[in-house]
């Protein structure tokens, strides 16, 4: 049988370490970050994610069988201390932090380009939409959420780990991709149409802003198309999520038409 090195105290060196990673601060210096619960650690596992360690109580210990080599076995109140939820989760572990370039995706033919999005939650959810319809890669731009804040990482349900997530500006995106279409989401502009009326088939960005104040003047510039999704007039506007997600839904849609 195994035999798992304990911590029981909250003082432990190590433990103080992976509770810093909480803060972008030593995110950035160490290149590390923080991943909470069952399935978001499976499927970065699954996806080839350096896991540096795990840590776990007994009671859960079965369930990481997959990262056996990786686990530290804590008491419920050091995994709190290195936990962000409100109730403690199964496991919390530290991984690296993957790297990607524009080098790297520069043959992608379906991106969406997220731009000072500052909500985790909205990010994250907008990540796990992405992957599930079909984006090749994520660029951010501007002043977006890291997407290494555990928020984030948590509500993207290990969706981050499937796709190339890529921190840029607008302007070297549109150098890379200037032979894509930019779909710039708009709101009270009179030159846009509807977005199941475009086609999807060639190459594109698709560009969603911040919901308080949407895409910069700069991105919108941009733009060879501009779309708007129409509501009633009961309703101001859509959370960004929603609107995001229905976007990437006729994308995904009429591709397969």
């Amino acid at each position: 049988m195994q035999e798992y090195e304990v911590i029981t105290s909250t003082s432990n060196t190590r433990i103080k370490e992976a509770a810093k990673l909480q803060q972008k601060k030593y995110r950035n210096e160490t290149g590390l970050f923080l991943i909470e619960g069952h399935k978001p650690l499976e499927e970065a596992f699954a996806s080839g994610v350096n896991i540096q360690s795990v840590y776990t109580t007994e009671k859960y210990l079965q369930r990481f069988d997959f990262v056996k080599d990786k686990i530290t076995l804590v008491t419920p109140p050091v995994l709190e201390k290195i936990s962000t939820t409100d109730s403690m989760p199964e496991a919390v572990a530290v991984a690296k932090q993957q790297k990607f370039s524009l080098e790297d995706i520069k043959h992608s033919k379906r991106l969406v380009l997220l731009e000072n999005i500052k909500d985790a939650g909205n990010l994250g959810t907008l990540i796990r939409c992405a992957c599930a319809f079909s984006m090749d890669a994520i660029l951010l731009c501007g002043d977006t959420v890291d997407i290494y804040n555990p928020k984030v990482v948590r509500s993207t349900v290990g969706a981050m780990f499937k796709l190339p997530i890529v921190k840029t500006s607008v302007e070297n995106a549109k150098k890379v991709f200037g032979a894509s279409n930019f779909v710039a989401s708009v709101v009270n502009h009179k030159d846009t149409v509807l977005p199941e009326t475009i086609d999807y088939k060639e190459p594109f960005v698709l560009m969603l802003g911040s919901e308080a104040d949407g895409l910069t003047q700069e991105a919108i510039n941009t733009a060879d198309i501009k779309t708007t999704i129409p509501i009633s007039n009961k309703t101001e506007s859509l959370n960004l999520a929603t609107a995001g997600a229905i976007l990437l839904y006729i994308s995904a849609a009429k591709l397969s038409l």
